[in-house]
């Protein structure tokens, strides 16, 4: 191992890369440690299930990858990413056989939704014309607010909760395609704030889309390694870090990880308030995640489903409420919202020929051990009659199996941490720079910073700048 590195970054997750990528363009000499085989953390793919098949372990549509402030700036063609986009980016069947689609056209969007076309424009019509201003406000810190007239706009609606701002239209079909946007919060929908999710959401679908990368998510992961490398940072696999005594010289040292991994490295060098702090940061529900090979395309009802990479099943604004409930007060629903991804009907990359991978998660109380996949493909079958006769083979990740993955997936939590209010202000802990931690030169970068999960990279890319600006 090379020693005597500026910086030193910990995980090789979207947000590890992101601050190593921000540091190595300021001129520091970068070395990053990944615990496992191959770096990316939420954007490794594998062949889960058959040889041929690839589906991506976490993070699969990547409506951040245009839209992010720091992904923005990365040359990731010229590093080998290709982003795909598929004609619409998001399909939400019914029980009639009908679907509500999330053009990239906002008026198409809205002139599909009949009564509610006037609704939907008002609501989404600002927030997408200003969006990059809103992308900027929103994947932040909170203070100082950036963009504050963005963020006042987003405030207004957003921090309703997301049934109550749903109300607002009059037909099924609108409020279920928001409810569903709204339901990424992994909140109650009717709690404060998860309206912000359903509007940052469809905001950036009809501004930047909701593309796939070809070949897999962790194409993305290599285009990220591949510049980094270019700006001369180095990155090194099977590399723990289970303490500050495997850490090499470095003047400065970020951690993309969990609160817990961060007491257990760091051990002694934080103060025991900001310890404890740590310690009790609170996780959100987990994730329940199956992945499917099948023998054809998914049998949809509803024949605008073929046209979207992602795919909500819940139909009405009352079921993936009551389902959103449920998981919130700890309990697990008959009839999950299921977010569902058909990355192989874009990309001929992800399957053989003639066949389909197939991926979907629902949500559940952290550290659920409940088995809910004849519930989540009860829901498929629902509005995709003869769906099962398709599956020849399936991968099942619970949230303890997620947390092997990904130790920072506590309990499952694929988000770093519960995303309410108080998530929204203190996370992990309430400071000033939420990055910085009581001990100089010590950083903390990952989803448990803000803004919060997402393959963005902004946890990372602003914790990098604000230990750039103690360096001066």
């Amino acid at each position: 191992m090379s020693a005597g590195r500026d910086a030193v970054v910990v995980g090789s997750g979207p947000n590890g890369l992101a601050a190593a990528v921000t540091l190595a363009r300021a001129g520091l000499s970068v070395l990053v440690l990944e615990a496992a085989e191959s770096p990316g953390g939420g954007l490794r793919s594998a062949e889960l299930t058959f040889p041929g098949h690839v589906h991506d372990v976490c993070a699969a549509v990547h409506p951040w990858a245009e839209a992010s402030p720091f992904l923005r700036t990365v040359p990731l063609a010229a590093h080998g990413v290709e982003l795909v986009h598929p004609p619409a980016p998001l399909a939400h069947p019914f029980d009639d056989g009908t679907a509500a689609v999330l053009e990239r056209s906002l008026a198409e969007t809205a002139a599909s939704l009949g009564a509610d076309a006037a609704a939907y424009r008002r609501l989404l019509g600002p927030f997408v014309r200003s969006a990059d201003a809103l992308l900027e406000g929103a994947l932040a810190p909170p203070f100082p607010p950036r963009r504050p007239l963005a963020l006042a706009r987003l405030g207004l609606a957003g921090l309703r909760p997301a049934a109550r701002l749903a109300s607002r239209f009059e037909g099924e079909k609108a409020r279920g395609l928001f409810a569903g946007l709204a339901a990424h919060s992994q909140l109650s929908l009717h709690a404060p704030l998860s309206a912000a999710f359903g509007i940052v959401l469809a905001a950036t679908a009809h501004a930047h889309g909701w593309p796939l990368v070809r070949g897999g998510s962790q194409r993305l992961a290599d285009g990220l390694v591949s510049y980094l490398r270019s700006l001369g940072g180095e990155v090194l696999t099977r590399r723990p870090v289970e303490s500050a005594a495997d850490l090499p010289p470095a003047g400065t040292v970020l951690l993309d990880l969990g609160p817990r991994a961060v007491v257990r490295v760091a051990g002694s060098r934080l103060p025991d308030r900001y310890r404890r702090r740590l310690l009790r940061h609170r996780y959100g529900p987990g994730a329940f995640k199956i992945d499917w090979a099948l023998a054809g395309p998914v049998p949809w009802r509803a024949p605008e489903c073929a046209r979207a990479a992602t795919v909500h099943l819940g139909a009405t604004l009352a079921e993936i409420a009551a389902s959103e409930d449920a998981v919130a007060r700890g309990d697990h629903p008959d009839r999950p919202f299921v977010l569902l991804v058909q990355p192989s009907l874009f990309d001929d990359a992800r399957a053989p020929a003639g066949r389909q991978s197939l991926w979907a998660y629902c949500h559940v109380p952290n550290g659920s051990t409940v088995d809910m996949t004849a519930a989540v493909e009860s829901q498929i079958e629902r509005f995709a009659p003869g769906f099962r006769d398709l599956v020849a083979a399936r991968s099942i990740l619970g949230p303890a199996d997620l947390e092997r993955y990904n130790p920072n997936y506590v309990g499952g939590d694929i988000n770093g941490g519960l995303q309410d209010l108080r998530g929204l202000l203190a996370r992990p802990a309430l400071r000033l720079v939420p990055y910085a931690t009581p001990a100089a030169g010590l950083y903390l970068c990952s989803a448990s910073t803000p803004p919060g999960g997402g393959a963005h990279g902004m946890c990372g890319h602003l914790a990098a700048r604000a230990a750039l600006r103690s360096l001066g």
